[in-house]
């Protein structure tokens, strides 16, 4: 892509190309009081037990004030600390849409999206990684861009030992404003996956499904490796989430086609438990609606073939984003966000599958509504 004339001023648009610092002590300006809204969260456990919270927020809405916060606990979650990191890249540049992940060597990533103002039509997926996330002030990399585009969920690892993320360039959303040319850029735009070899040392964009225009949103998508050694994806899309499958490792993508899966137009989480069987969480209205409610969790034991009826985690109107991780005993945990501009809350659930095979709470594990975060700061009287 080409980068700006050193002799000319700066376009304020290429900032979104340059590293934010990664603050490791963040003031009193990111606490609890300061942020008028709040959401969009992601959770990791580390392999000494830690868990980490993250989620973006800044200036009135989404847009170019937002930077990501991260959170910890060393309790399983009855207890989080304030914000311990936060990425608040300077200028009209956004940081959002975060994800974590611990990869398994044992580091903790922080990934996270940067883009002029909403969305400038490239983005960036950036990322900061520790090698010490259990201790009490982890070192934390400088700020490292991977790839184009976004990514929101969490990468796996697959079967060759390969290493995959899902990034997307948006078709839908803002304008095509950089090199390369918006033809070549139009190539370049959809939904992605990314590999690297090396882990995480390099990433190179491997294969791309191809959703139609019509039905193309934020695709925010998952992928998992079924046990025939294929890979399947779920991608967020009008009318709730669409398919595709690779039989040659995410090098080429079936026709997107709708799932059959029912939820809202928005985020789901898809993983693989350590029983073998696959986790979704969703929303599923009993009235068969779109409403963002009735956030729930469901077992595959066929690789998403069939899924089980599911486990009503939070059935109130405004609960969405969910994201999981699963503990070495088995606890599930599933964050999410509440009333974005209202209640402001970040929330956890806590199970088993046990729980979601039952369908109701069985296990010592069931928590449901923990408080991860509530940003307080009053907000302005309307007009």
């Amino acid at each position: 892509m080409t980068r700006p004339n050193p002799s000319q001023p700066v376009d304020e648009r290429f900032l979104a190309l340059q590293p934010p610092t990664i603050n490791t002590a963040p003031g009193p300006e990111y606490a609890d009081d300061t942020r008028l809204w709040q959401g969009i969260p992601g959770i990791e456990r580390t392999h000494g037990g830690r868990l980490y919270a993250a989620w973006y927020s800044g200036g009135d809405t989404e847009g170019p004030d937002n930077y990501v916060a991260l959170a910890k606990s060393d309790d399983n979650g009855a207890s989080w600390s304030a914000p311990v990191v936060v990425v608040a890249p300077d200028g009209p540049i956004r940081a959002y849409d975060e994800a974590l992940w611990t990869d398994p060597l044992g580091r903790v990533w922080l990934f996270w999206a940067q883009a002029h103002t909403f969305y400038d039509g490239r983005a960036g997926v950036w990322a900061t990684v520790t090698a010490n996330p259990d201790d009490d002030t982890p070192t934390w990399s400088p700020a490292r861009r991977l790839a184009d585009g976004i990514m929101l969920n969490k990468p796996i690892v697959l079967s060759t030992g390969e290493w995959l993320m899902c990034p997307s360039v948006w078709i839908n959303h803002g304008n095509v404003a950089f090199d390369p040319a918006p033809a070549d850029l139009a190539a370049h735009t959809g939904t992605h996956v990314t590999v690297s070899t090396d882990s995480g040392d390099t990433w190179e964009l491997r294969g791309t499904a191809n959703v139609p225009k019509e039905i193309s949103t934020f695709d925010e998508h998952m992928v998992i490796e079924r046990r025939d050694g294929s890979l399947w994806m779920l991608i967020r899309v009008e009318g709730g989430i669409a398919e595709s499958t690779s039989s040659d490792g995410g090098r080429t993508w079936s026709p997107v086609h709708m799932s059959g899966i029912h939820s809202a137009v928005s985020r789901f989480f898809l993983g693989r438990l350590s029983t073998g069987e696959l986790l979704l969480v969703k929303h599923t209205q009993p009235d068969g609606s779109l409403n963002r409610s009735h956030l729930a969790a469901h077992l595959s034991t066929d690789d998403g073939a069939t899924w089980s009826d599911g486990l009503l985690l939070d059935e109130r109107e405004g609960v969405s984003y969910p994201d999981a991780v699963e503990a070495p005993d088995g606890t599930i945990c599933v964050i999410y966000d509440y009333n974005r501009y209202s209640d402001r809350l970040i929330l956890m659930a806590t199970f088993t599958r046990d729980d979601v095979a039952a369908g109701t709470g069985v296990s010592p594990a069931f928590r449901t509504a923990v408080k991860v975060n509530q940003a307080t700061r009053p907000r302005p009287e309307a007009d």
